[in-house]
């Protein structure tokens, strides 16, 4: 082997060396944003408590916890809510009900329908929120999939999913 060639491996090497410490270093730098789980890892007690509390929303809701497309679940005015918190002096029958584009729970009371919490599903946002009281609500989820509108109404005294008109 040549001196030349010895020299150019040499380079070589060092040169990848450098690269990989200054690679570590800023990975080192930005922290646990790339490197690691946001809020460190969790044990399974705390997760379990995570899930039985409601999350607050930045509208000041409680989100809702995920269903399956198209399901409603219903929760009596004693038996608490569907978001897992416990109903206010005024609630009556909620119901969870869920669509491509998020999920969300109304409640049905003496003033009308109301839109408790609402959530947007992985890769769409929040459009459109009427929140009522009124004699319907709707709140509309938009993603590059496309628009889920959800309306609802009291029928009886539960909250029940309607076309849009």
């Amino acid at each position: 082997m040549s001196r030349r060639s010895i020299l150019v491996a040499t380079g070589w090497v060092t040169t990848v060396a450098v690269a990989t410490l200054i690679g570590l270093g800023a990975i080192r730098l930005v922290g646990e944003s790339i490197t690691g789980t946001p809020g460190g890892v969790r044990s399974e007690a705390e997760i379990e408590r995570a899930l039985a509390s409601p999350e607050s929303m930045p509208n000041g809701t409680t989100a809702a916890p995920p269903a399956g497309p198209g399901s409603a679940s219903t929760a009596s005015p004693g038996a608490g809510t569907a978001s897992g918190a416990a109903p206010g002096p005024s609630s009556g029958v909620r119901r969870s009900f869920a669509t491509d584009g998020g999920t969300a729970v109304a409640e049905c009371s003496p003033a009308g329908v109301r839109l408790v919490s609402w959530a947007p599903a992985q890769g769409y946002r929040v459009h459109d929120v009427d929140r009522g009281p009124d004699d319907d609500v709707e709140v509309t989820f938009e993603g590059s999939a496309g628009r889920h509108e959800l309306k609802v109404r009291c029928i009886g005294a539960e909250p029940v999913a309607v076309a849009d008109d």
